[in-house]
């Protein structure tokens, strides 16, 4: 009998850190919660995602399938199509990435008025 080995994120070398890091990326999190409803090209993820480059956007897309959490697709096309789409481990991140996303869209004013009160308060020290 195999035992399953056993996480702890609070332990220095932990690999669930790097899973945790990656997520934690706020590109991650934008092309995760952009491929929830299916299938998108490569330039509509780069449209739809305003200020990440080319390079970042690979780089992140090329970390994501390693880890199994996208997969991508390539159809013989001219010029070649590529879709990326999450997988099945992937959508178990859904409700949790979207949940992120729009935390930050709906608390915002509070966060902009905690730095603000902090920064008078503490005259800017960090």
């Amino acid at each position: 009998m195999t035992t399953q080995p056993i996480y702890d994120v609070f332990e220095n070398h932990c690999p669930a850190r790097m899973v945790l890091d990656r997520l934690a990326d706020k590109w991650a999190l934008l092309i995760l919660n952009g491929l929830k409803d299916g299938p998108v090209r490569f330039n509509s993820i780069r449209r739809n995602i305003k200020g990440i480059s080319q390079k970042v956007l690979s780089q992140t897309l090329k970390k994501l399938e390693r880890d199994g959490i996208i997969s991508r697709a390539v159809f013989p096309t001219v010029p070649v199509t590529v879709e990326y789409a999450l997988t099945p481990l992937g959508h178990t991140l859904t409700e949790t990435v979207d949940a992120l996303a729009h935390w930050a869209e709906d608390h915002m004013d509070s966060v902009v008025a905690a730095q603000q009160a902090y920064d008078a308060a503490d005259g800017g020290r960090v």
